[in-house]
């Protein structure tokens, strides 16, 4: 028998997000049963795409109704399973309100209130977490300090507050919770995955992820005039959800995971785009320089100190790790975004 038994359901929370969504998918063509969790059933249309995935595959998919801020709440749709992949957190990172009630809280209390219920549930044996990689660092100029500049699995995020950069602050306290949540207890072990910028195609036509967001943003104008000098750490969506899989099924698995497979200025992203869509789009084809960026912050939602620690600084990360101890190769960045503006155009959002 497998090391867990695919017999047993999986359970994946946040069943509708973007990741989750992925997942979902390649455990049901695997065969597997899937319990995914919602926020509201009623809410059809927001997981039709999985129901639809499900009808055309070997595997069984249900779905349950649960809310990250309610004790408990995880109960039923763990009954039975070995394999919890936790992806349930929001991903905001402008228009925040209330930091502390739109992103800490969920983050933090829905990470206990998962992993509380797995030591519940006997049969639980491993939990995968969906984490990030701004649970490693918060700002690009952090990196400077870290050996050769490199970003690894190693480190910790040490300098985002509920006041600077607060989506960066609630993955940190989630996983570092995750990590003395599983030390109290010796019945299920925990897997970590820490993806930088998720990129790639979505199998839903909503738009409200910050990732897709932004691939909107560069193909419809908002920065036909330049885009700063930002570089981000890309993966493709489809490696962190077989990241994830990977990291449940594979016994030998231990650790974070750093899902990285380069690291590139947003123009670069845009001339990628260009190259393969041509004009017809209205695609950046200028750096902003920085003092005009500076200048202009305030008002394009940036603020002074983000400018100053994130913006002309390169990033670099190490993903050998992720390839040894998960045998992953990351998906090639053009693939990614070509295939993910394919999509977007597919589905009439650009």
């Amino acid at each position: 028998m497998e090391w867990i038994d695919k017999e047993k359901p999986v359970l994946v929370t946040g069943a509708s997000g973007y990741i989750a969504s992925w997942i979902i998918k390649y455990l049901l063509e695997e065969g597997y049963t899937v319990h995914g969790t919602v926020r509201n059933i009623n809410k059809k249309d927001t997981f039709s795409h999985l129901l639809d995935i499900a009808e055309k595959s070997s595997g069984n998919l249900k779905i349950f109704q649960a809310d990250l801020m309610k004790k408990e709440s995880f109960l039923e749709s763990m009954q039975g399973v070995e394999l919890v992949i936790h992806t349930a957190s929001p991903f905001v990172v402008r228009g925040i309100n209330n930091p502390k009630q739109e992103l800490i809280e969920p983050a933090l209390e829905g990470t206990r209130n998962v992993l509380n219920s797995a030591n519940q549930i006997p049969t639980v044996k491993r939990i995968v977490l969906t984490s990030s990689t701004a649970a490693i660092y918060g700002d690009n100029i952090e990196v400077k300090s870290f050996s050769n500049g490199i970003v690894t699995e190693e480190y910790w995020n040490t300098s985002s507050n509920i006041e600077n950069n607060p989506y960066s602050y609630s993955k940190t306290l989630a996983e570092k919770e995750a990590w003395e949540i599983s030390k109290q207890q010796n019945r299920w072990d925990l897997v970590v995955i820490n993806p930088c910028f998720v990129f790639g195609p979505s199998l839903t036509k909503r738009n409200d992820s910050t990732s897709i967001q932004t691939l909107i943003q560069l193909g419809n104008g908002t920065f036909r005039f330049g885009v700063p000098e930002l570089w981000f750490g890309i993966t493709d969506v489809r490696d962190v959800a077989k990241a994830h899989i990977l990291a449940g099924t594979k016994k030998e698995a231990s650790g974070r995971h750093i899902l990285y497979s380069d690291s590139l200025p947003m123009l670069e992203i845009a001339n990628i785009l260009h190259n393969r869509f041509g004009d017809k789009y209205l695609f950046p084809r200028n750096v902003v320089p920085y003092f005009l960026i500076w200048l202009l912050s305030p008002i394009i939602g940036l603020n002074h100190k983000y400018v100053e620690r994130n913006v002309e600084i390169p990033i670099k990360m190490d993903n050998s790790y992720t390839k040894k101890d998960l045998g992953l190769e990351p998906t090639p960045v053009e693939k990614t975004f070509v295939d993910h503006f394919e999509q977007l155009i597919k589905d009439k959002l650009v």
